[in-house]
């Protein structure tokens, strides 16, 4: 199922585009993400995809992420990855506590643009991490236009200023696949 975000009620939209995300959970520690965004994307900065890298500030250019959670648990990961394949995770003990790197390395990052449509998927596996439980997701991404302007997208919006670290963005609970 295609999950819209949408854009920060009390900013700009940007251009005339669409964001949409995907995530499964195959097996119960693997994650699957798909985000696409379609329209305008000559007015946005979406770099080429380059070799996966390590990298850190993501977010203050286009970016897309996740993050992750336990649905009864204040720790949860951040995951940012760039149209270039570069990419983030941290992991936090509570609402923007404890932000240390997180020692895991995506086991897949694609990035295609056709058209009018941009394509990230990505892959990662959390092993052993509360993998039998429930997770809560928020889902968002970081659109840069071609001059600066910046706007926020998320399933869902905390009161306020954009703020992807607020429980209340965690909007989407994702169980682990069932066995066939």
């Amino acid at each position: 199922m295609t999950l819209a975000l949408r854009p920060h009620p009390r900013l700009p939209a940007g251009p005339a585009i669409a964001v949409g995300s995907h995530a499964a959970r195959p097996t119960p520690d693997r994650l699957e993400l798909r985000y696409v965004v379609t329209g305008d994307l000559g007015a946005l900065y979406l770099p080429p995809a380059g070799h996966p890298a390590r990298a850190d500030e993501l977010w203050k250019r286009t970016c897309f992420e996740a993050f992750v959670r336990p649905a009864a648990g204040e720790a949860y990961f951040e995951f940012n990855f760039a149209p270039t394949r570069w990419w983030a995770v941290y992991r936090f003990d509570r609402y923007r506590e404890g932000m240390a790197d997180a020692e895991i390395t995506p086991a897949l990052i694609e990035a295609h643009t056709s058209g009018e449509r941009f394509e990230l998927t990505v892959a990662v596996d959390l092993p052993g991490w509360t993998a039998t439980r429930p997770w809560r997701l928020g889902l968002t991404a970081v659109i840069e236009e071609l001059n600066g302007e910046k706007s926020y997208w998320a399933l869902a919006h905390a009161p306020g200023k954009p703020d992807f670290h607020h429980p209340d963005s965690f909007a989407y609970d994702l169980s682990p696949a069932e066995p066939a």
